[in-house]
């Protein structure tokens, strides 16, 4: 059962339209290393994780699901005002022929999202590290696109997300200690 409270996690401002910074910004709409395959790959590793973590993954999950709609908050808000040639200038042109100003999964080079962004090996330990490297990613993605945007607004919000990713990289972390722990120190790899 969810709870959902009809509130963005943190606050999402920008200060100008800006279909450029929004092209980006798709990257972690529906990128390999985006919002939405981390929620989806955290939801379905919770299937053959210990019962140990099996909440950490969830809540995590939940928390990116939560990343994704400020993302997709933060395209809306920079391209609602954007003319076809905007969009065209910005390199939109083909996403906005096919769904005009609506959000649609893929990535900043208009690469459709697929499954296959989601990693599952059935190795807890394993899978934990793809999570740890996973968030390292997406944390890296969002210090680029601060240095992409002139857009404080908009910056303060990306670098909340930012800090987020290091905070599921931590936890992460202390998973894959908690599970070596529980198997008597047993040595992975």
């Amino acid at each position: 059962m969810f709870y959902y409270e009809k509130k963005l996690q943190y606050p999402v401002r920008v200060s100008t339209c800006n279909p450029m910074l929004a092209k980006f910004l798709i990257e972690q709409y529906g990128g390999a290393d985006g919002e939405l395959a981390a929620a989806l790959r955290y939801m379905n590793q919770r299937y053959s994780i210990p019962d140990k973590v099996i909440g950490l993954l969830n809540d995590i999950a939940m928390e990116e699901f939560s990343h994704l709609e400020m993302i997709a908050t933060m395209i809306y808000k920079l391209t609602k005002d954007a003319s076809a040639d905007q969009m065209k200038a910005a390199g939109l042109g083909d996403h906005y022929s096919v769904h005009d100003n609506a959000l649609f999964y893929h990535n900043a080079s208009g690469v459709p999202w697929t499954a296959a962004y989601i990693q599952a090996k059935g190795d807890p330990i394993a899978d934990l590290y793809e999570d740890i490297a996973a968030e390292e990613k997406a944390r890296a993605t969002y210090q680029w696109l601060i240095d992409l945007s002139d857009d404080p607004d908009l910056n303060d919000g990306l670098k909340f997300l930012r800090e987020r990713e290091v905070i599921h990289s931590l936890r992460f972390r202390e998973a894959v200690e908690i599970l070596k722990d529980e198997q008597g120190k047993k040595m992975f790899y």
